[in-house]
C-alpha cells in the first residue's frame, strides 16, 4: 500500500513538473528535421515519436494525419522514430519512454504541452492546437 502511495505522489509530482515547463522551456532540436521545421514557418509543430511499425503508432498517425489534413495545413508534424538512428537523441533530450508521444511546440519553439503517452484523440488535438499561442 505504501509503495502504490509513493509510486502516484512520483507520478503527480513528474506530471506537474512537465506541465510547469510547457510553455517555458525551447524545444530541443535534436534531428535536422526538428532543426528545419520546428518554429521555421510560424505554425505550432506536433512532435510525435513513435515506431512506425506498431499498431498504436500507425494509428495514430492517422489520426494525426485526418487532423492536419482537415485543419487545412495550420500545424506541422514531425516524426521522430525509433527505427532511425539519427533520431534516438531526441528520444532522450524530451524523455520520452513510452510511444506513441506527442509534444506540442509553439510558434517561437516553446514546448507547449507534454501530452501523456498513448493514442490522443482528434478532439484533443484540436483543444490543444486551439490553445497554442
Amino acid at each position: 500500500m505504501k509503495n502504490r502511495i509513493m509510486l502516484v505522489l512520483i507520478t503527480a509530482f513528474l506530471a506537474i513538473a512537465a506541465i510547469s515547463q510547457a510553455g517555458n522551456t525551447p524545444a530541443p532540436l535534436s534531428t535536422q528535421e526538428l532543426k528545419k521545421i520546428v518554429g521555421s514557418n510560424g505554425k505550432p509543430t506536433v512532435v510525435f515519436f513513435q515506431n512506425p511499425f506498431g499498431q498504436p503508432c500507425r494509428f495514430q498517425k492517422e489520426i494525426l494525419e485526418k487532423l492536419h489534413q482537415n485543419r487545412k495545413g495550420n500545424f506541422n508534424i514531425v516524426g521522430v522514430s525509433t527505427n532511425n538512428q539519427s533520431d534516438q537523441r531526441a528520444f532522450y533530450d524530451y524523455g520520452v519512454r513510452s510511444l506513441p508521444s506527442l509534444v506540442l511546440v509553439d510558434k517561437k519553439g516553446k514546448i507547449e504541452r507534454i501530452f501523456p503517452p498513448g493514442i490522443q484523440t482528434v478532439e484533443t488535438l484540436t483543444t490543444a492546437l486551439d490553445g497554442v499561442k
